[in-house]
């Protein structure tokens, strides 16, 4: 994985919260590059916050979420964090290592002040339109100048002199840091919205960047292809009597949302049933 498609992994997920905070425990930081995680922790695009109170459980193949008991160090004793099983295999006491309950976030806020410093403004954003929208800052060209405007609403853009273009596609993260294309901007302001025909920066080196990081993330080990093939098997055990309540119970351990979890079951076959 590039850090750019790092980047893009990280505002997907920004923008199907509509802009709340996102969470980002250690396990997604170890799968991406180390040079991208230390930019964007340098550029204050991930802020650590407090520990997870509950993780996936590494004691059985259930992966379930499960939540995490820690207690303190005492005297010489170092502090410790459990998980203790309740569910049918009763694993017990499970122990956790700290670092796996350590916990980076981003919101909409965050990540519009840090694209607002990129481009030279001065001032703090201004919330606008619940929470999804933010003024960033006036752009002066050459001729013609007009506001800068993020929103988060499913995706995240870039608005400027009626015009929008996705984030990722003014936005780069290298091993030399984050950078924003100010100049793209500017021809926006003009009226030229034009990118480079090729190569880095060009719409379709951002296009195939951002394909090939929902690729990766789709196809990579408890990914959502994964989860999904899951889900399918408990469908197709004939666990459950309809697909609704499947996706229902079973969502949550899997850790993806109902309506994917649904979309799944869409047309499976119906389970095999003892006469």
């Amino acid at each position: 994985m590039t850090p750019q498609a790092a980047l893009v992994e990280l505002l997907e997920r920004l923008g199907a919260q509509q802009g709340a905070a996102v969470h980002v425990g250690s396990g997604d930081l170890n799968g991406w590059p180390v040079d991208a995680v230390a930019a964007m922790k340098s550029a204050r695009l991930l802020v650590k916050t407090r520990p997870a109170s509950s993780i996936v459980c590494p004691g059985c193949e259930r992966e379930c979420a499960m939540p995490v008991e820690v207690f303190p160090t005492e005297k010489e004793r170092p502090a410790r964090a459990f998980i203790f099983c309740d569910k049918p295999e009763d694993m017990g006491r499970i122990p956790v290592e700290l670092s796996r309950l350590e916990q980076w976030q981003m919101t909409g806020g965050t990540l519009a002040g840090v694209v607002a410093r990129l481009l030279g403004f001065s001032n703090l954003p201004q919330t606008e339109g619940a929470g999804k929208r933010w003024g960033l800052g006036l752009l002066e060209g050459k001729e013609s100048k007009g506001t800068v405007t993020l929103s988060i609403e499913n995706e995240v853009t870039l608005t400027l002199a009626g015009q929008s273009m996705p984030l990722v596609q003014a936005l780069t993260l290298s091993t030399r840091g984050l950078k924003a294309d100010k100049d793209a901007l500017l021809r926006m302001v003009e009226g030229d919205a034009r990118q480079p025909a090729s190569g880095v920066g060009s719409a379709a080196w951002r296009k195939q960047t951002a394909r090939t990081a929902a690729n990766a993330r789709y196809d990579k080990p408890g990914g959502l292809r994964e989860k999904k093939k899951q889900l399918c098997e408990i469908w197709a055990s004939g666990k459950y009597t309809s697909r609704d309540r499947c996706a229902e119970e079973e969502c949550g351990a899997l850790g993806i949302p109902f309506s994917t979890a649904r979309k799944a079951l869409k047309n499976t076959p119906a389970p095999k049933r003892s006469p």
